[in-house]
């Protein structure tokens, strides 16, 4: 692995990952790119090579390959070389719950600006269209509130937490 991990019961770590892993799944998330979020978020260094990943969990590099490219599309990793190296290195951004979060924000503003194109194509006031109506506002809504929700949470956290 790229940094040393603290001494661990090995089996539990494994035991840890597929958890994790089977809990994302279940909540949505594609079922190799939960355990390799899984893989990441429990090393101490938050990054692996593609064939580290492999290792760990067990299955091809070509499945890591697919697994790693969801999660970089979604906002959960970065990929990145190391000066004077040959392979790819995948990270957790440092403040990944922010870097998610923000990443999310592009994807409600393009799924509220669906919604009112919607709207003018079935009209506001047809079932259809207020359901349109309803995901625009709510969307709409949360646009707004989640920088605010983010300085919240920058401010409980405090500098010591950075």
């Amino acid at each position: 692995m790229t940094t040393p991990d603290i001494e661990r019961d090995a089996d539990a770590v494994r035991r840890y990952i597929e958890s994790l892993g089977l809990v994302l799944s279940q909540l949505g998330m594609q079922r190799m790119p939960a355990r390799v979020f899984a893989a990441l978020m429990t090393t101490d260094s938050g990054k692996l090579t593609a064939a580290e990943l492999a290792e760990q969990l067990s299955v091809s590099p070509a499945a890591i390959s697919g697994a790693v490219r969801y999660l970089d599309q979604v906002g959960l990793l970065v990929k990145e070389r190391e000066p004077g190296e040959r392979r790819d290195h995948y990270r957790l951004y440092d403040d990944l719950w922010y870097a998610t979060f923000l990443k999310r924000d592009r994807f409600m503003i393009a799924w509220r600006d669906a919604a009112q194109d919607g709207i003018g194509a079935l009209g506001a006031d047809t079932p259809a269209g207020k359901r349109l109506v309803e995901m625009r506002d709510f969307l709409a809504f949360l646009i707004k509130e989640i920088p605010e929700l983010f300085d919240r949470w920058h401010r409980e956290r405090g500098p010591a937490a950075s």
